[in-house]
């Protein structure tokens, strides 16, 4: 009898151990199926739920904006290019004195962060109005992005982005555009004429930006919208 506990015992021990393993090892690949589930949802329907639980108007952001962004993620997803759950919609049709930078999880649909963003100093002073993909032209660039690695340089930890849309944002890294802190975006300058403006990189606060690239690093999407209409009406992406 003794010996009978003994080993159904030992064989329950065993099991658990094993489970553990598997558990482990699987973690990942569980962590990228619960993004792919989210969005094969109707696109439609995630926009809408999105755009009313996360009362997004009230945070400036358009319900077109989100539908793009929306749209933009679910097809990188479906290209099994998304590996980190986080949409990053930067919003350059909004004024450079207004918090236009949005980060939403999309396993949790919750809004994680909102944040001043800088646009390039050719762009335009407080609202962007236009747009390049050009070398030195210190503009921004409008599209989606994946986020890639980090580095530390001249301004600090700094995280890659790769622009995916070809003649908008496809020489974001030979352009050197990353996501970077700096100390001319911040909230003192709101009553000023316009937020500090960058060569084209997406700056943020620098008591903000080291969490804010650590959560996006690694595969996530982030999406610069404009309604700028050959932007919306050309993107290799919306209109695949």
């Amino acid at each position: 009898m003794k010996k009978t506990i003994f080993f159904s015992t030992l064989i329950m021990s065993f099991s658990l151990l094993f489970l553990s393993f598997v558990n482990k090892d699987t973690k990942d690949e569980i962590a990228v199926k619960s993004v792919k589930a989210t969005t094969s949802l109707s696109l439609p329907t995630l926009a809408d739920s999105l755009f009313d639980s996360l009362h997004l108007d009230s945070l400036g952001l358009t319900h077109e904006a989100v539908d793009y962004a929306v749209k933009g993620f679910s097809k990188l997803d479906s290209l099994g290019k998304v590996n980190n759950p986080y949409l990053t919609i930067v919003d350059l049709s909004q004024s450079s004195r207004k918090k236009r930078f949005y980060i939403i999880d999309m396993r949790s649909h919750q809004l994680v962060w909102n944040t001043f963003v800088s646009h390039g100093k050719n762009s335009g002073v407080d609202m962007a109005e236009k747009f390049s993909n050009q070398m030195n032209s210190e503009e921004s660039s409008l599209g989606f992005y994946v986020t890639e690695n980090t580095y530390t340089g001249k301004h600090g930890l700094s995280l890659r982005i790769n622009g995916l849309e070809e003649g908008f944002n496809s020489n974001a890294e030979a352009r050197g555009v990353v996501v970077h802190g700096a100390p001319y975006v911040n909230a003192d300058r709101v009553n000023s004429g316009y937020m500090g403006r960058s060569q084209g990189c997406p700056a943020l606060p620098v008591n903000e930006y080291a969490k804010v690239i650590n959560i996006i690093k690694d595969g996530s999407v982030l999406f610069v919208y404009h309604p700028s209409t050959t932007y919306l009406q050309s993107s290799p992406i919306l209109n695949s």
